[in-house]
């Protein structure tokens, strides 16, 4: 069994759930898989992808988009390389830290 890391980014930015997957694939040269499904995702990299996880019933921001690789470093990575590409485009991420060692 593969074990999943994720390192999650908290965006605080009103954004509907395929405008922000859009906007990731546009900023990681990507397109977004499974659009339309409940795990809709989009490859970040060839090592990583990201998902987007929005507030339930129309709470205000701030929303996560998580990072998955099945590497923890790629996580971190693949991370921090989403979140500086993110704020060049005006999203305001939360400050960014290392995950847990584990």
């Amino acid at each position: 069994m593969e074990v999943v890391h994720v390192v999650s980014l908290v965006v605080n930015l009103p954004i509907a759930k395929p405008d922000a997957l859009a906007v990731i694939a546009l900023v990681s040269d990507g397109e977004v898989l499974d659009a339309g499904s409940a795990d809709p995702r989009v490859w970040v990299s060839p090592r990583s992808w990201a998902m987007v996880d929005l507030p339930r019933f129309a709470e205000p921001p701030p929303f996560a988009v998580d990072v998955c690789s099945n590497d923890a470093g790629a996580a971190r990575e693949d991370a921090r390389l989403l979140a500086a590409a993110l704020e060049r485009v005006g999203w305001r991420i939360e400050p960014f830290g290392d995950p847990p060692a584990g």
